[in-house]
């Protein structure tokens, strides 16, 4: 601990973002970092504390106490090491995690948490403006081969411990480009994707093999994987998302959240749309369905498309703008969280439901027909829903995008032609110890493992999957967990 007394003497200060009306006109980044003195003041504020919780917050167990010191101290070169210890990936969360680690922050009690995450951006970027990020080769080559199949975050993460293990790792990735969600489901005013195009030049030269456009269980056959591969990770995401099967759903104009967002994160990097409609929020008025960060992406999304309008509706209850310390701290709390998209002017509804999509006389989605709902608690904790009678209105919109989350992996070809066996909640069943699934040469990590989640959580699980699949090719691992 640096300075016992910076967290009583320096207020918390974040990094800034661009004006609204400036930010909306392109798809780049547009957080402003704060200056290295104030970032210093800022890794000065943590307190080191005996328990330190912001561990327990953070899924990749990340040293954060020791970095955040190594930044007050301006030793950088070792910061990154530290960070790089439990994180193979810090520009990616640096950006885009939602920062449990904050959430758990002892000085979170008072509102004023230590800024975890744009400290960790920042070292990072400064690592990689230095040239300190090299390739890890391994010393020595095992022999073995490992086939991982989706290059998002959990199969990134797993292919990188795994060659760096000495294994030879092929990466299997369906679409074009590497990244998987990571790269056509996040925007790029939140993350840009020459982030993830550095990384795989870095995991090129660790030795990892990349395989775009190669659809395994469709156009390269699952029995050749299990013939050529000692062990296979199956890495994908959870890509089946939750309909809303009510009248009109097939009115054009309605879509799914992430048909939007991969199709304007395909324009943005000159990649071909392909054989499908074309979706536009230019003009309209678009009504986002489900409040999550999917929505709230397809919002940023909408208002740099010049949408007429913005409205997201979700059918839970509003949560409290501050949630109860004395109940929730240090665990994630339910509460009112406001992203950059909202701020740029949406407007946003609770305890909503759609009854119906209404279209006009060209088959074109106008409006939806909504109802407000209450909420209540029944005696076994259990939360009923019931419609308040009379609320029904109509909401004009011209484009409609689902955004209520994921239910599981799409089964249909690689998880059908492998018979694995699947959890109740339809994703492929593996502990967290073993990560291996009914068949023991065959591993899943990530999305397709838990179901949809953070980012953090998929780094998380490909590392642990990469150290089980060592100690199952060479009955012991020095792999970190």
């Amino acid at each position: 601990m640096g300075k016992p007394t910076e967290f009583l003497e320096t207020p918390r200060q974040d990094r800034g973002y661009a004006p609204v009306k400036d930010r909306i006109e392109h798809y780049r980044e547009f957080f402003k970092p704060l200056e290295e003195d104030e970032l210093q003041k800022q890794g000065a504020r943590c307190m080191d504390c005996g328990i330190p919780f912001c561990h327990q917050g953070c899924p990749v167990n990340n040293i954060i106490p020791d970095w955040n010191d190594l930044v007050y101290k301006n030793r950088w070169r070792e910061a990154i090491e530290v960070l790089h210890s439990t994180n193979n990936f810090p520009e990616f969360t640096g950006r885009i995690c939602p920062a449990p680690c904050e959430e758990a922050c002892t000085l979170n009690i008072t509102d004023e948490p230590v800024t975890i995450k744009t400290i960790e951006c920042t070292i990072i970027d400064h690592a990689w403006e230095k040239g300190w990020v090299k390739p890890e080769i391994p010393k020595h080559r095992t022999e073995k081969k490992v086939a991982v199949v989706g290059s998002g975050p959990a199969g990134m993460a797993c292919a990188q411990q795994l060659a760096r293990a000495g294994h030879d790792v092929v990466v299997y990735e369906k679409n074009a480009k590497i990244g998987g969600l990571l790269r056509y489901g996040i925007p790029d005013f939140k993350m840009e994707k020459s982030h993830i195009d550095r990384r795989v030049a870095q995991m090129t030269a660790e030795g990892v093999e990349f395989k775009p456009n190669t659809f395994v269980g469709y156009e390269m056959p699952i029995e050749k994987l299990l013939e050529e591969f000692d062990a296979v990770v199956l890495a994908g995401g959870a890509e089946h998302p939750r309909d809303l099967p009510v009248p009109g759903r097939d009115l054009e104009g309605v879509h799914f959240a992430m048909d939007f967002l991969t199709q304007q994160n395909r324009r943005v990097s000159s990649e071909p749309l392909g054989n499908v409609e074309d979706i536009w929020a230019t003009g309209k008025d678009v009504v986002v369905i489900g409040g999550g960060d999917t929505g709230s992406d397809c919002i940023g999304t909408s208002f740099r498309h010049k949408a007429k309008s913005v409205t997201q509706i979700e059918i839970m209850p509003k949560p409290p703008a501050r949630e109860d310390k004395m109940l929730s701290w240090p665990n994630w709390p339910m509460k009112l969280r406001t992203s950059t998209s909202h701020d740029e002017g949406a407007d946003r509804d609770w305890s909503i439901t759609t009854k119906a999509f209404l279209g006009d006389d060209n088959g074109k989605v106008r409006a939806l027909q909504t109802a407000r709902v209450r909420w209540a608690k029944g005696e076994n904790g259990s939360m009923s829903m019931e419609e308040v009678p009379g609320s029904e209105k109509e909401m004009k919109a011209g484009l409609v995008l689902l955004a209520m989350g994921f239910v599981h992996p799409v089964h249909d070809g690689l998880i059908k032609d492998l018979k694995v066996k699947l959890d109740d909640r339809g994703n492929v069943l593996a502990d967290t110890d073993h990560y291996q699934t009914s068949n023991p040469k065959i591993f899943t990590a990530g999305d397709m493992r838990r179901g949809q989640s953070l980012v953090v959580w998929a780094i998380r699980e490909g590392r642990q999957a990469a150290r089980a699949v060592d100690e199952f090719l060479m009955k012991t691992s020095n792999l970190p967990r």
